[in-house]
């Protein structure tokens, strides 16, 4: 299928690696920006985030970043200081974000992604922890 479809991803992270393989599954294979090394613009990021439907602090990573020691967590600090301290250290954008045609997600968890993509999948898909997300038809497992 052809889609253009973009992945925010960090191959370090296992909800990030999880959506990756959901969007081949789908017979997609987007592009994958490896948002550490090649960050989103500020425009980018903000677009991202109000696609999403989320707020800016929404979209910030608390876990395994410097967010506490960087006082993040104060009430008081605008969006535009908590785009400048995301843009400054990637590590805090949370991910994965996924763009594709049919909206934009902060895929956690990973089979948010499910919700942006065409209901092509090829087949039963299970995430690396063993929850079975997909069924042998390819069609969603609630």
């Amino acid at each position: 299928m052809t889609m253009d479809v973009t992945i925010y991803h960090n191959p370090a992270c296992g909800t990030s690696r999880n959506t990756l393989e959901m969007i081949r599954n789908a017979g997609i294979e987007p592009t994958v920006i490896e948002y550490l090394k090649t960050p989103p613009s500020r425009d980018e990021l903000v677009k991202m985030i109000t696609d999403a439907g989320l707020s800016v602090r929404e979209a910030i990573r608390e876990k395994g970043t410097p967010f506490a020691e960087l006082g993040l967590d104060n009430p008081e600090l605008t969006d535009d200081q908590l785009l400048d301290a995301m843009l400054k250290d990637p590590i805090l954008i949370n991910r994965p974000f996924v763009v594709t045609p049919l909206g934009t997600r902060l895929s956690r968890p990973s089979e948010a992604v499910l919700d942006i993509l065409p209901d092509t999948h090829r087949g039963a898909f299970t995430k690396e922890d063993g929850e079975k997300v997909l069924d042998e038809k390819g069609k969603r497992i609630v």
